[in-house]
């Protein structure tokens, strides 16, 4: 069996209290981070790691176990375990809802899709009327039925995320945002046509562990978190148009901001 490349993994350190398998773990996942093994690339099989660190098959298969868990590999049955992809989607908060996006009919997904290069698709689409939740109705000044818009994004097949838009009746009844396709620039370019000048986007973000109804939704490997994002759109006069739930896949994005100084 042809011997790993020197400094490519580390060594076991015999005097730690840190179990051998998270050990071995610690080495893969700093290999990974510093791209000693690239994004698709094929970890080390079973039996050169167990050569390599001198171990029971059993602990190794544990430490690509605790990989796999943290969403940084995964398997497929024959062939061995894989690096994940990294995030694909650099999510650029001060930049996706300018006005200028949807003046020239691209929503905010539409825009990050062009800049990372990828094919943007919208599936599992529902727009009903409903009653909001306790906190859909104090975000928007207490309506006792919403529009609510559900859809799901992929980009280049694979789902992302998935969204839920909830607007005052008064404002979406009866107009293109309670059609399944609004139209070009989405559902903000329609409410500004209405008369509601977005002013400013309010969003919070926190990152948890998903549902197994997300996981299934949007296809999570084991162990990958999802943010939990959750927008209300004001418009020009302080009224709040819009409140967007949304819950991200991890793994596909990076999280920008531009925060001025001043």
């Amino acid at each position: 069996m042809t011997a790993l490349p020197s400094g490519l993994l580390g060594t076991l350190d015999p005097t730690s209290d840190r179990a051998v398998f998270r050990q071995i773990a610690d080495h893969l996942r700093e290999a990974i981070d510093k791209g000693r093994f690239a994004e698709g690339a094929k970890l080390p099989s079973e039996s050169e790691l167990v050569e390599h660190f001198g171990v029971s098959r059993m602990t190794v298969r544990n430490a690509l176990a605790l990989l796999q868990s943290e969403g940084l590999a995964s398997s497929e049955h024959g062939k061995g375990v894989f690096v994940r992809p990294r995030p694909p989607v650099r999510r650029l908060a001060s930049n996706r809802f300018a006005r200028r996006h949807r003046e020239q009919g691209k929503s905010a997904f539409i825009v990050e899709a062009d800049e990372a290069g990828s094919r943007p698709e919208v599936d599992n689409l529902q727009v009903k009327e409903e009653r909001p939740s306790t906190d859909i109705s104090t975000r928007l000044g207490a309506p006792r039925r919403v529009l609510a818009r559900r859809r799901r994004y992929l980009l280049d097949g694979r789902p992302v995320e998935f969204a839920t838009s909830y607007l005052p009746l008064d404002i979406a009844r009866d107009t293109p945002i309670a059609q399944p396709n609004p139209g070009p620039g989405g559902i903000y370019a329609r409410l500004e046509e209405l008369g509601h000048t977005l002013d400013h986007f309010d969003e919070e973000i926190r990152a948890r562990m998903p549902s197994p109804q997300e996981v299934k939704t949007l296809q999570l490997a084991s162990g990958v978190p999802v943010f939990h994002l959750i927008r209300t759109a004001f418009d020009t006069k302080g009224r709040a148009v819009e409140v967007c739930d949304t819950v991200m896949a991890s793994d596909a994005y990076i999280l920008n901001y531009h925060l001025p100084a001043n």
